[in-house]
């Protein structure tokens, strides 16, 4: 891999990156795009970063798995051919307009169906 992409924070290079892995093995060819397929890739590392949660796993064990998510997330964006990166702003402008509550002790910030905690 080019060294200038493995050191940048952008996440352009993070998207060069993800679709240099997917051309070199020719993911679109070959069913690596498939939606159906990509979603249970996605499911079955969310199951590895839980069971880094649950099972005490080190820190750098959880984070090479969430590494994993997030290079699927990307590879997924690229699959169906979206910005995430725009995507994500907007989202994340959505989100700011959201009141937090705190639900069974916890904090949530969503789109509740009552306007007015109670």
């Amino acid at each position: 891999m080019n060294s200038s992409l493995s050191t940048s924070d952008s996440y352009a290079a993070m998207l060069a990156a993800v679709q240099a892995f997917h051309d070199k093995h020719r993911f679109a060819e070959t069913g690596g795009e498939e939606m159906i397929y990509r979603v249970a890739l996605m499911a079955e590392e969310l199951g590895e970063i839980s069971e880094c949660v649950t099972k005490g796993k080190s820190r750098e064990a959880l984070a090479e798995e969430l590494a994993d998510l997030m290079i699927l997330l990307i590879g997924t964006g690229i699959a169906g051919g979206l910005d995430l990166k725009a995507a994500f702003w907007a989202k994340m402008e959505r989100l700011e307009e959201r009141e937090a509550r705190i639900v069974d002790g916890r904090i949530r910030v969503s789109e509740f169906a009552d306007k007015n905690p109670s």
